[in-house]
C-alpha cells in the first residue's frame, strides 16, 4: 500500500516544563482553594494526590474541574490561563508551543479575542489578550494617510536625520528579495520588494523627493525617495517594506535604529507609531482583566491615532466611567473608585486627596461638557484643541490607575 500522507499527532502540556501544581500555582492560590472532598484540607493536597502520588486525574483536567471556573467561567479569566501557557518561564521552547499559539488564536478570533505579544523578558515574547479586530477586507493604510490631517494642521512634527535615513535604506536593502508576481493578463514575472513598495505607495500618491536643485520632484527610485522625501513618506515606506518581511527580524531591525539615532518612533505590527504621543502601552493593557474596559481603551486610542478626535474623547470617557466599576458587583460604584484611589495612593494623605479630586474633576467634564451625553443643557467643544486637551487629561488618569488594578478582581 503506498502512503500519499501521513498527519502527525503532536501533544502539548500546558503546564510546559512545569510541573502541573508549579503552574497552577502562578495563577491561583491552591491552600485557600478547596479539596474535591473532606480528605483533603485543600486544592494543593488533592492534585498532589492525583497527578503525583496516584497521576489518575484524565489529560488536561484542569479545564473541566469548576474550581477553576474555565469551562463555565468569564472570558478574562480564561484568557488570562491561556496566555499564561505561552509564558516565557512556563513553555517548552523544543516543544510545538508556537503551533498551538497559532491554532489557539484562530479559534479565539472566531469568538472576538487574540494572544498578542505585549512586551519582552530576556528577548522573549510576553502574551497577553486583546479584542480582535479582523483585516479581512480593510486594505491598509499607509502612515501620512492615517495621520494626514493633523500633518496638514501641523500638529504632528516629526523629524529623521539623513544618516538614519541611509541606515533605514541599508535595511531595506539587507531586507530586500525578488518575489514572482502575476500580472492582469496571467503572465508571471519577477519582481524585488524595493520594486514592490514603489508601486505600493503609487497607488496612493506620487512619491516625490528633493533633487540636487532643491526641486520637490517625482522620485524614480526607492533611495531618493527615503534620503530626499519628507519623514511622513520615509514611514510609509517602512510600513509597507514590512508588508512583505513580517516574521524576518525586519521590525526589530528598524526600531534598533530609531533608538540607536533617537528618534521617538517605533513599528509594531506593521504600524509606526510615535513614542512621544500619549498612550497607553500594551504592557499596561495587560493588567486589565475585563474584556469592555480593554475594548473601549483600544478603540479610544485607534480614534485618536486616526485624528478622530471627538470620538476619540467619548470612547475614553467611556471607559473612565466603565474603569469606576471595575469591582463591581462585590463593590458599587463609589466604593469601587474608593478602593482605585486608595490602591493608586499607597496609603499616602496627599496622594489620595489629589487622585480623589481628579476623578471628582474628571467626572464633572463628563457630565457638563458635550462628550458622552448631547443635550443641548452641555457645552458643545467646537475647538479640536480642546478635545485634545480633555483626551490627554482623562487618559493621563486612566493610564496610570490601570496599572494599580488587582487582576485577581474580588467579583472573579
Amino acid at each position: 500500500m503506498t502512503v500519499l500522507w501521513e498527519t502527525e499527532r503532536v501533544r502539548y502540556n500546558y503546564f510546559g516544563r512545569l510541573e502541573e501544581i508549579e503552574f497552577l500555582k502562578r495563577l491561583y492560590n491552591l491552600k485557600e482553594m478547596p479539596g474535591s472532598n473532606k480528605r483533603y484540607q485543600n486544592a494543593e493536597e488533592d492534585i498532589w494526590q492525583h497527578t503525583v502520588n496516584n497521576d489518575d486525574y484524565p489529560f488536561c483536567w484542569v479545564f473541566e474541574d469548576e474550581r477553576f471556573q474555565l469551562k463555565d467561567g468569564n472570558d478574562e479569566s480564561y484568557l488570562r490561563f491561556i496566555c499564561e501557557i505561552f509564558h516565557p518561564a512556563v513553555r517548552d521552547e523544543k516543544g510545538y508551543w508556537k503551533e498551538f499559539l497559532g491554532e489557539l488564536n484562530k479559534l479565539l478570533q472566531k469568538d472576538g479575542y487574540e494572544i498578542y505579544p505585549a512586551k519582552k523578558i530576556s528577548q522573549r515574547d510576553v502574551y497577553s489578550w486583546r479584542i480582535y479586530e479582523s483585516d479581512e477586507n480593510i486594505k491598509f493604510v499607509p502612515f501620512s494617510e492615517r495621520n494626514r490631517k493633523v500633518i496638514k494642521e501641523r500638529r504632528l512634527s516629526l523629524t529623521i536625520p539623513r544618516k538614519t535615513r541611509y541606515q533605514i535604506y541599508q535595511h531595506f536593502e539587507r531586507f530586500n528579495e525578488i518575489h514572482q508576481m502575476t500580472a492582469e493578463n496571467g503572465w508571471n514575472y519577477n519582481s524585488s520588494t524595493i520594486e514592490g513598495v514603489m508601486n505600493d505607495i503609487r497607488e496612493f500618491y506620487i512619491p516625490k523627493c528633493f533633487n540636487e536643485q532643491g526641486q520637490y520632484v517625482e522620485a524614480d527610485n526607492l533611495k531618493s525617495f527615503v534620503i530626499s522625501s519628507s519623514p511622513h513618506c520615509v514611514i510609509d515606506a517602512i510600513e509597507f517594506f514590512e508588508k512583505y518581511n513580517e516574521d524576518t527580524g525586519f521590525e526589530a531591525g528598524v526600531n534598533t535604529i530609531f533608538k540607536l539615532n533617537d528618534v521617538p518612533l517605533e513599528l509594531q505590527s506593521g504600524k509606526v507609531e510615535n513614542t512621544l504621543s500619549i498612550q497607553i502601552e500594551d504592557s499596561a493593557l495587560m493588567l486589565i482583566q475585563e474584556a469592555g474596559l480593554k475594548e473601549l481603551l483600544q478603540e479610544a486610542a485607534r480614534y485618536y491615532n486616526n485624528g478622530n478626535l471627538k470620538i476619540a474623547v467619548e470612547k475614553l470617557w467611556d471607559a473612565f466611567e466603565r474603569l469606576k466599576t471595575y469591582y463591581s458587583p462585590t463593590l458599587d460604584k463609589k466604593k469601587s473608585v474608593g478602593r482605585i484611589i486608595d490602591d493608586m495612593s499607597n496609603d499616602n494623605a496627599h496622594f489620595k486627596e489629589l487622585f480623589d479630586k481628579e476623578f471628582l474633576d474628571l467626572t464633572k467634564i463628563g457630565n457638563d461638557f458635550m462628550i458622552r451625553h448631547h443635550e443641548t443643557t452641555k457645552i458643545n467643544i467646537e475647538d479640536e484643541r480642546h478635545h485634545e486637551y480633555f483626551y490627554k487629561r482623562c487618559l493621563s488618569l486612566v493610564s496610570v490607575a490601570i496599572q494599580f488594578l488587582d487582576s485577581n478582581r474580588i467579583n472573579n
